[in-house]
């Protein structure tokens, strides 16, 4: 799905060209400084923004620093601040954080998860984040959990590499590790493996109807929502044209899914005889604690599922993708990965064709792993915007204004980029900037500055299963296989909320010559 290409996009994109055009009697603001955008009467930075959407990440990153890292729009129909600012982030996400929330056209822009925890306020927040808190601490669900991840690993995803190592031929990496998050996420949701990754599955592109297609579109509609006039997108949905359209298509089939999934997980209860195998078994799943709560109906039931598929597919998934992608582009950190997994590796391989399966557990102690893990999370974050509404005046410490109903939109991506924050040395990738000095220990970096697990009151629940997660799978393909990114392939974000790979990542891999 390209979305700055449908036509109906374009005509949207044209009227507000003509608009430009028409404004152009009037002479515009102008900065003196290259990189600045032209403040334009009645249509402000729109014009800038709307012919930058194909990179607007990189865009963003590139124009902040002229603003001081501060980039405000006054345009009547869309007052925004966005900001890199860490002492703006530490203002909006913890010292005066009840002033800026996700609010109601937040919810309306991810509606199909309207109620769900990622887009309440208040007290419905602090009640559900409350409950998630509960069921991630649940030992025996965490153990779950790390088994499925374990057996996703040793039985899908090295299976399917070896069968590339002999066939030789180049294939989409983010296709197999989208499968791999897509299983890893559902199977504790719902106890039931929807079996993405199955042997022999994952050589066929993904069908347009199936869910993870459907989330990718939601992620990428909804940056669009950002961006444009709400009236815009709004004219759009009530037409049933274009982006809109293919989100309506979207929303029908992911709550296909959930109803499918919720019902092979009733069958399965039903038919359970306590000996089951599996690495969850029916009872064991997230679901089953809201299933007969009369608090969830079937709106807001559905709703919060979607919520915790997109929360671990879209993370999981798009952190190792570019994670995959650095170690490809510096080698000298797959040696120090090795190195780190050899004592382990080494009590596992009794001869050199063992393919060598790292359990979750061992993972905890891998230092220099996690350091690898957090420097692509800098520089890639997997949602590289986060956007808060102002409910009352105030003024940032960066001496910005803001009014009630104004948006703050904090640019993760960039915040990665600043040079005042990570040195001159901030776009290259080097895992040990974050090792204390004799790298024995992760060094602290406080969340306003590293932003991708979020913060405050909305700091992630799940950031150490999801740490488990990667962790397991990395460490399987680093120490047995070899992936090299396919010459002249073109590695460029998506326009999505998600910082998705537009062309995915075609590779070769290897096995690894120990």
């Amino acid at each position: 799905m390209v979305l700055t290409l449908s036509p109906e996009l374009l005509v949207c994109t044209s009227v507000l060209l003509l608009l430009l055009a028409f404004c152009m009697y009037t002479k515009p603001r102008r900065s003196k400084h290259p990189l600045q955008t032209t403040d334009w009467p009645i249509l402000g930075i729109l014009p800038s923004l709307i012919l930058n959407l194909h990179r607007f990440h990189d865009y963003i990153t590139e124009v902040l620093p002229s603003y001081e890292h501060n980039l405000k729009s006054c345009l009547t129909s869309m007052r925004f601040l966005i900001t890199c600012d860490p002492t703006n982030v530490r203002h909006v996400f913890t010292s005066n954080h009840t002033n800026y929330l996700k609010g109601k056209e937040f919810s309306e822009m991810f509606d199909v998860t309207d109620g769900s925890f990622f887009t309440v306020d208040g007290e419905p927040c602090r009640r559900q984040r409350a409950r998630i808190q509960s069921i991630f601490s649940s030992p025996r669900l965490l153990a779950l959990m790390a088994d499925c991840c374990r057996d996703k690993v040793e039985k899908g995803v090295t299976p399917f590499l070896t069968r590339m190592v002999t066939t030789g031929a180049p294939f989409d990496m983010h296709d197999l590790i989208t499968r791999f998050a897509f299983d890893v996420t559902a199977t504790p949701i719902f106890g039931v493996d929807p079996g993405l990754l199955s042997t022999g599955g994952h050589n066929m592109p993904l069908q347009p109807t199936h869910a993870t297609v459907a989330m990718d579109t939601v992620m990428e509609v909804a940056l669009l929502r950002h961006v444009l006039p709400v009236c815009c997108w709004k004219a759009m949905r009530w037409l049933n044209i274009g982006p809109e359209r293919k989100l309506a298509v979207a929303h029908k089939v992911l709550r296909g899914f959930i109803a499918e999934m919720m019902e092979r997980s009733k069958l399965m209860t039903s038919s359970h005889t306590g000996d089951q195998e599996g690495p969850v078994g029916p009872v064991d799943n997230i679901m089953s604690t809201y299933i007969n709560d009369p608090e969830y109906n079937d709106g807001l039931l559905c709703a919060t599922l979607i919520n915790f598929m997109i929360a671990g597919r879209d993370t999981i998934g798009t952190a190792l993708l570019w994670l995959f992608y650095s170690l490809a582009q510096n080698p000298d950190v797959v040696s120090c990965i090795r190195k780190e997994l050899f004592p382990i590796a080494s009590g596992k391989a009794a001869h050199a064709s063992t393919m060598v399966i790292f359990e979750p557990e061992e993972t905890k102690a891998l230092i220099y792993l996690h350091a690898t893990l957090f420097e692509s999370l800098r520089l890639f974050p997997p949602i590289p915007i986060e956007r808060k509404t102002v409910i009352a005046d105030d003024v940032m410490p960066s001496g910005h204004g803001v009014c009630a109903g104004d948006t703050i939109l904090v640019s993760l991506y960039s915040m990665g980029r600043m040079e005042q924050v990570w040195g001159q040395d901030c776009r290259e990738y080097k895992p040990e900037r974050w090792l204390s000095g004799n790298g024995s220990e992760l060094r602290y970096v406080p969340s306003h500055k590293f932003l991708a697990f979020n913060s405050g009151s909305r700091m992630c629940l799940g950031k150490d299963i999801a740490i488990m997660q990667m962790k397991t799978v990395v460490a399987a393909i680093v120490w047995n296989f070899d992936l090299e990114v396919l010459e002249g392939h073109s590695v460029q974000p998506k326009f999505s909320c998600i910082l998705q790979m537009k062309h995915g990542l075609m590779v070769k891999v290897k096995k690894r010559e120990m």
